[in-house]
């Protein structure tokens, strides 16, 4: 018999470690080619790791939560024949210390709910699927047919797994009685978001700022909008923010920046790229929309859709979720009164606009007197790194979008 040993490979440009996420395989389990071996998840992206070869898993390099550098050994399999082989790999920039002889990683992000579309394989055509794919999917007795792959045509182990979590009923706890207590390792997503806000929190001294905004006007330009759209997306309140934001910012540029403070340089940024905090399976990520202040509303809108549902599948690019100069997180219908964001670092802000409720309100009237109306406000919220922005600086900043957004003719001005 032969053994082969199947090491991480490059799964990204700079990356040089990947955390092991989930095991599909122990030690003893016979595997066929293209089943899958392990979920490794990198700084920005969660990879499955499917096998090369079919045999006999008779390594594997260490337990969910270990961290591997590129190149190491992922697993050994005893295959036929004769002799030993190794999956050629590229040497690694950066070598982890703590690294074990066998490790490996890739992360499978949870996917969300599949909607209809065109990548679905129509009826009559045939379905692109591995061997082993195709004999999980019998013994669950899934139709391949009518599930939706996630590229290229192919199906793959992880558009089962998103088909069945789509049709399964119920959570992951019976209903009704005591649910015993559980214990879980913080892992994969959620540890670099645990590291990423400890980081931030313990680095970083934040100080917030609460305004409220009269968008009663612009809601009913939303309106407007919205009911002569033709084929254009539906409006949000988020594209229109983000387009006052956009407009606000080059007087505020220290604000569109990011600090290296190692290094105590402040970049300040021409572009805003504006990262949009997404509640994902997995937890919270933040896609960027790269050079958002030269995209139109409606640009806006699809921008954001697209991204949000990227990040939701697990189909986001690693350039997709870098990059960030400030940032804007928005819990919609459940924003709160007001809120205290963390800022997602090196960015030195970050915006969370909350929910639009109505209230009676003084305005003033034609002749100069005053009466109450039911107006729509929403609060705006940021906060800031007092190190490099001034309290002044951030509510000059809150006050100029607030202008933009009660006056949402300047939205539309060129």
């Amino acid at each position: 018999m032969a053994t082969y040993t199947f090491r991480l490979p490059d799964i990204g440009e700079g990356i040089a470690e990947a955390e092991i996420v989930a095991w599909h395989v122990s030690v003893g389990d016979l595997i066929e080619e293209d089943a899958r071996i392990a979920d490794m998840m990198t700084d920005k992206a969660t990879v499955e790791m499917e096998s090369p070869v079919s045999g006999r898993i008779v390594a594997v390099a260490g337990e969910v939560g270990d961290v591997i550098a590129i190149g190491s050994a992922l697993v050994v399999i005893e295959t036929e024949g004769e002799g030993e082989v190794e999956e050629p790999v590229a040497e690694p920039a950066t070598v982890s210390k703590s690294l074990e002889p066998f490790v490996s990683s890739e992360v499978e992000t949870p996917d969300a709910p599949p909607s209809p579309d065109t990548n679905r394989p129509m009826e009559g055509t045939k379905v692109l699927a591995s061997p082993a794919v195709r004999q999980r999917a019998k013994d669950l007795g899934i139709d391949l047919a009518q599930v939706r792959p996630s590229e290229e045509g192919r199906i793959r182990h992880a558009d089962l797994d998103q088909f069945l979590a789509y049709n399964s009923a119920g959570g992951y706890r019976p209903a009704g009685g005591q649910s015993a207590d559980e214990h879980i390792k913080v892992i994969g997503m959620r540890r670099r978001i645990a590291e990423n806000m400890a980081a931030s929190k313990r680095n970083i001294p934040h100080f917030s700022y609460v305004e409220e905004c009269d968008v009663t006007a612009l809601e009913v330009m939303r309106a407007q909008l919205n009911s002569s759209k033709g084929d254009k997306p539906k409006l949000t309140m988020l594209p229109l923010l983000i387009t006052a934001i956009c407009r606000a910012l080059p007087q505020f540029p220290m604000l569109n920046a990011r600090y290296d403070d190692e290094a105590g340089i402040v970049t300040r940024y021409g572009s805003v790229h504006l990262g949009i905090a997404a509640q994902t399976p997995a937890g919270l990520m933040v896609p960027v929309i790269h050079d958002a202040q030269a995209l139109n509303l409606w640009q806006l809108a699809r921008e954001i859709g697209r991204l949000a549902e990227a990040a939701r599948n697990g189909s986001a690019k690693p350039a997709e979720l870098s990059g960030s100069t400030l940032t804007v997180t928005s819990l919609g219908p459940l924003g709160g009164i007001a809120t205290t964001p963390v800022i997602n670092r090196p960015e030195v802000a970050i915006i969370g606009p909350n929910r639009i409720v109505e209230r009676p309100m003084f305005v003033s009237d034609s002749m100069g007197g005053e009466r109450i109306e039911k107006r729509k406000l929403m609060n705006i919220s940021i906060s800031c790194d007092h190190r490099v922005v001034d309290g002044h600086d951030a509510a000059s900043f809150v006050q100029a979008v607030k202008t933009l957004i009660q006056t949402p003719v300047l939205l539309l001005a060129s």
